[in-house]
């Protein structure tokens, strides 16, 4: 689990592949002083597990699934990558639960100046927005975001001189790609409603102290 607020703005080294697998090198300062074999990290908010590691520098595996549905597969030798570790459980709460499972990618449409911030706008599927809300979260490549502006198909994000001087949004152009996860409680609660609505759900269900008696909790 993870946060959105990005902790270091990693370049890409080398991308390996081969028939059977597919790798990422990424060249690290500050996250690599904490990272083991088998920890999790979220590369451009994709969630992926280190498989080796140096001093400067770490090397995980990407499933082609992942590939297919995220923009590390058309990364370049060079570009930057937010990374971010997973959440402690004493950890300070900051910007909003992410999974690193990525829903969908935008298409940059715009990117606006707006006095001394930035104004995303992107494009995405109509089948996520569903799951987004005006005003809520949203995480645009692993960043915790607040949907300035939503329609069927677009949505507009402002970034603050914070977050361009801490991630790569500072970099990103139009016709670029994003990853795009959208709020983790969305997706329970729209899931929650369409069983419902496909009388999956049992509205008249109980679940009382007999009940939780019987279940052993008592």
């Amino acid at each position: 689990m993870f946060t959105g607020i990005i902790e270091e703005v990693g370049i890409l080294k080398n991308k390996y592949s081969s028939k059977d697998s597919f790798q990422l090198e990424i060249g690290t300062k500050k996250v690599v002083k904490d990272l083991t074999r088998g920890e999790s990290i979220a590369v451009n908010g994709v969630c992926l597990t280190v498989i080796s590691y140096t001093d400067s520098s770490f090397t995980a595996d990407v499933m082609p699934e992942t590939l297919r549905k995220t923009n590390l597969e058309v990364i370049k030798q060079g570009n930057k990558l937010n990374l971010e570790l997973p959440l402690k459980p004493e950890d300070f709460m900051g910007g909003h639960l992410v999974s690193g499972h990525i829903d969908g990618i935008g298409i940059v449409n715009r990117v606006q100046p707006e006095e001394n911030a930035k104004i995303l706008e992107v494009e995405f599927d109509s089948e996520l927005n569903k799951f987004m809300v005006d005003k809520g979260s949203v995480a645009l490549n692993g960043v915790s975001l607040t949907v300035m502006e939503l329609s069927k198909n677009m949505l507009k994000v402002s970034l603050i001189p914070e977050t361009m001087s801490q991630t790569n949004l500072k970099f990103i152009n139009p016709g670029e790609k994003v990853n795009i996860e959208t709020d983790l409680i969305g997706k329970y609660v729209v899931k929650l409603w369409d069983n419902y609505r496909n009388k999956d759900f049992n509205p008249n269900s109980k679940i009382d102290k007999n009940f939780l008696e019987e279940k052993g909790f008592f």
